[in-house]
């Protein structure tokens, strides 16, 4: 099994679903780029809440509420020493990254962005990356631009400097490619931005479950995250922002506890982060989150990165053995995704012959048509890793596709 100094007998006993059977076969589960397991912790930290403490937060002054308020704050405080922010009131619940992208186009960009102007985005984001910016240009009467990609996977660096303009109001940018798996050098694209006035949001959907993030070394002005991504419930996330720039944010949404007071004539906001946490929140989310973190910490970020690492380099030298496979994608660092073809066989296919084999991959455009259009494909087939994949996985995944080859020789 992948070693990394981790007992992955121990973790995959972790994660109760793994040990099931699909379509008569073991399950080999590897898309946990769409979306992680959970493990048993985060289960119990579900259960237990609303067993015990369900009720609303804030507001209430009976038991139950504040012990889930102290949870949910709880939470927040967890999140904030999790990824290095400042202040706790720089950690912003929301449903997801798409969600805390969507606030920040609609506040910032909305307030900041005008006729002229321009938004920079990479031509390898997430859909979830490049819509809200595009409506937000739309609205404003300003400028979309892209830094392209390069046949590796890779960024155009070169050309970052050019695109970066006096017009430039904010530059958006992924972390990890979903699609591709490509790392990108965050500290480097924050300091030539900041080196031109710009802000920068960083995209970190595909990044928490995979390495560790300290979002005060990388300086970046807003970085979103997605409980699901990282062996955490669906429905929760986090916007984190500097405190001195959310301070400048209006309120996106209205009513519940992003007031101090309402009259017909006039609403006095509440302050950060509350302001920009319009009603009731997902609290077990929030405390299922945090359960998460716990866990991720109690095996060793630097451990699962160096699993995954591993893991990736003997996925890489597996599929590459298989013939008629081209791995799409090599940039130098890479995290978490093999994405590749099957001459002449398309991706819904293999996608089915694998599931029959008891091995869940993803198989489409991933939510990434920009960055895969770039490539001349429609559609690819994507292996992604997490903590509790093994080289045994791997092997079963190249047995699949071995099996591929069979169907359509």
């Amino acid at each position: 099994m992948s070693g990394a100094n981790l007992d992955m007998a121990r973790i995959r006993a972790d994660f109760p679903i793994l040990h099931q059977e699909v379509r008569g076969r073991p399950l080999v589960y590897l898309d946990s780029a769409a979306t992680t397991q959970k493990p048993q912790a985060v289960i119990d930290a579900l259960v237990r809440y609303y067993t015990h403490d369900n009720a609303n937060v804030h507001r209430g002054v009976h038991a139950l509420s504040e012990r889930a308020t102290h949870a949910y704050e709880g939470a927040r405080e967890r999140v904030r020493k999790f990824i290095n922010a400042r202040e706790a009131k720089e950690i912003i619940f929301v449903r997801g990254c798409t969600e805390a992208i969507n606030l920040v186009a609609q506040t910032y960009g909305r307030s900041r962005v005008g006729p002229g102007d321009e938004v920079l985005i990479t031509g390898m984001e997430h859909h979830s990356d490049i819509v809200p910016w595009q409506m937000l240009c739309q609205h404003a009467g300003a400028t979309l631009k892209v830094v392209p990609v390069d046949e590796r996977g890779e960024l155009r660096l070169d050309l970052l400097d050019s695109l970066l303009t006096e017009r430039t109001r904010l530059f958006a940018v992924t972390h990890v490619s979903n699609a591709l798996g490509t790392v990108n050098p965050i500290r480097e694209l924050v300091r030539r931005a900041h080196a031109r006035g710009v802000p920068v949001l960083v995209d970190g959907a595909q990044a928490m479950q995979h390495f560790r993030v300290d979002v005060r070394e990388l300086d970046c002005d807003f970085y979103t995250l997605s409980g699901h991504k990282m062996f955490g419930p669906t429905g929760i996330g986090v916007l984190y922002g500097k405190a001195e720039v959310l301070e400048t944010l209006p309120p996106w949404q209205g009513g519940g506890d992003m007031i101090l007071s309402v009259t017909l004539d006039k609403t006095v906001y509440n302050r950060l982060p509350y302001r920009l946490e319009a009603g009731t929140p997902d609290i077990s989310g929030a405390i299922g989150l945090a359960a998460a973190l716990d866990y991720l910490d109690s095996v060793g970020r630097d451990a699962i990165a160096a699993h995954d690492q591993e893991l990736l380099e003997y996925g890489t030298q597996a599929l590459e053995s298989v013939p008629g496979l081209r791995i799409m994608g090599k940039a130098k660092e890479r995290s978490g995704v093999l994405s590749f073809l099957m001459e002449d066989v398309h991706a819904h296919d293999v996608g089915t012959i694998l599931d029959r084999e008891g091995v869940a991959i993803r198989a489409g455009h991933h939510c990434a048509q920009p960055l895969l259009a770039c490539f001349g494909v429609a559609a690819t087939v994507r292996a992604s890793l997490a903590l509790y994949n093994t080289r045994e996985d791997i092997d079963a995944l190249v047995r699949g596709l071995h099996k591929v080859r069979e169907v359509f020789a």
